[in-house]
């Protein structure tokens, strides 16, 4: 399928999919909607939640650019969290194709080696990317995950249920319930009555949130309890 690189009113740029007519991120602001779904509904509020200073463990669904690794790693070194972030992604991104990405322009120059670093480092082991973030970089299917009892945050960034609903079902879902830890969170962009209802089927407690630019809602779930 023919990709893309293209600019999202932000400024920022991401990746179309010509053939689906699907973007990587938001045409709306690629930076505004991971900062304001995965961030600040995410690692922020997470973050908020817990006292003690022990490793956040994050999973990713969608590694993608690395945009979400990027900011989290910011983040993280703002607020002084350790960070173990999985990123599974059946697909990798080229570097030929993430050097056409501004993202280091745009938020942070002097992590120009990190994010780097994020991309060149091999698939299937943990690196510690500096001394409180390690990235594990994970290529399989999501249906194909099967840890448990895990993660404390998953940032759920697949493509979309119009092009791709079997990434967006109960059974999806199940496997992210079980990866998490209890009262862990996942945040997703989407708003889909049909991805909350999923959500609730297999146990999490669900709650709507204002969107980012763009979109007037989304969701966080919450595993309150061992299934």
């Amino acid at each position: 399928m023919k990709r893309n690189i293209i600019t999202t009113s932000d400024g920022s740029k991401t990746i179309q999919i010509e053939e689906w007519n699907e973007q990587y991120h938001s045409i709306h602001g690629a930076i505004q909607e991971a900062n304001h779904v995965f961030m600040k509904h995410g690692l922020l509020f997470y973050s908020e939640l817990v006292s003690e200073s022990k490793p956040i463990s994050i999973l990713e669904i969608g590694f993608g650019t690395g945009l979400n690794a990027f900011l989290t790693l910011i983040e993280a070194e703002k607020l002084e969290l350790k960070i173990n972030y999985v990123g599974v992604e059946a697909y990798p991104v080229q570097l030929e194709e993430i050097k056409q990405l501004n993202y280091i322009d745009l938020i942070s120059k002097k992590h120009e080696t990190v994010f780097e670093k994020l991309h060149e480092t091999s698939w299937e082991q943990p690196h510690p990317i500096n001394s409180d973030f390690q990235l594990e970089k994970q290529q399989k299917f999501f249906k194909d995950i099967t840890a448990e009892n895990t993660f404390n945050i998953i940032y759920f960034d697949a493509f979309g249920a119009r092009v791709q609903p079997d990434l967006w079902t109960e059974d999806i879902f199940e496997i992210m319930f079980k990866a998490l830890q209890p009262n862990g969170v996942l945040v997703t962009y989407s708003a889909k009555g049909s991805v909350r209802r999923a959500m609730l089927a297999v146990g999490f407690t669900v709650e709507r949130l204002p969107g980012p630019p763009g979109k007037r809602e989304m969701l966080r779930a919450t595993k309150h309890s061992v299934k």
